[in-house]
């Protein structure tokens, strides 16, 4: 029987990406760091005034190949800035989701009331 092939072990790629805390919230970060999952782990921490995001590619990618620093940086600053333009639709639209869900939920027990 012909020895197992040795192949070297892939390196992950680390990437830092920082944000000043002032201006970018965490709740997009962590949607963000959420979406990269099977593609790269990623740590936001907290240094004084800034989010420090340590991002780490997976070995062994779901999606494809592995990134490299720069592609690994940029696929997170998208699904940040994705993240952040779903915050602001969501808080947008509030009111109007508000008034859809009383309304689907009132006739709810409006139906509920009329058969019992």
């Amino acid at each position: 029987m012909p020895p197992a092939a040795n192949f070297p072990a892939a390196c992950p790629v680390e990437a830092v990406v920082e944000f000043d805390s002032g201006v970018q919230s965490l709740g997009p970060l962590e949607g963000a760091a959420y979406r990269l999952i099977g593609t790269a782990t990623c740590q936001v921490d907290r240094a004084g005034d800034r989010y420090v995001c340590r991002l780490v590619s997976s070995i062994n990618p779901q999606k494809g190949a592995a990134l490299n620093s720069d592609e690994l940086k940029e696929r997170f600053l998208n699904l940040v800035a994705d993240e952040n333009l779903r915050a602001r639709v969501a808080e947008k639209s509030e009111g109007v989701r508000n008034v859809i869900l009383a309304l689907a939920f009132g006739s709810l027990v409006n139906n509920q009331n009329d058969a019992g």
